[in-house]
């Protein structure tokens, strides 16, 4: 069975993925871990009635408005001339190869083909990331220790 720890990493992890629901079975005992739905539900309701002045529902747009508004901005420079490093897989980022090590990059690093920019574990499995192209890292988009899903965007790297 789980240590208390590891279900509290467990809920942290799922709630800050996209995960919705996510079950877990050994030796007889399971976890099921489900995102309430509602609050996401009702965001989307509530937006197109944003002239409303009802308090509570006003409060969850804005929350979720600096999200939106951020994101296409990230889309449309990276879409531009920078490529993007995109995770092959569900798992957790990690820049190092130890917590005691130095990130295998950062923002201003260059990089080449081949170099490792990061490691994705999956499954106790330490997966490292390539570059894939040759040039230099304008942005790091996860964080250490953060669960990345398939294709997510993990750096943005301006080719030469």
């Amino acid at each position: 069975m789980l240590k208390i720890e590891e279900i509290h990493e467990l809920i942290k992890l799922i709630d800050e993925s996209t995960i919705d629901e996510f079950t877990y079975e050994n030796e007889g005992a399971k976890i099921k871990l489900k995102k309430n739905k509602e609050v996401v539900q009702q965001v989307a309701a509530q937006a197109p009635v944003a002239p409303v002045q009802a308090a509570p529902a006003q409060q969850a747009p804005k929350a979720q408005a600096p999200a939106q508004t951020e994101a296409p901005a990230q889309e449309g420079a990276a879409s531009e001339n920078l490529h993007k490093i995109t995770s092959p897989m569900v798992g957790t980022f990690y820049a190092s190869s130890s917590p005691e090590a130095d990130p295998y990059v950062t923002t201003g690093s260059k990089v080449k083909e081949n170099s490792v920019v990061c490691i994705v574990e999956a499954m106790k499995l330490f997966n490292e990331i390539e570059a894939e192209v040759k040039g230099e890292i304008v942005e790091v988009l996860a964080e250490n220790g953060q669960l990345v899903e398939f294709g997510q965007p993990l750096f943005l790297v301006k080719a030469e």
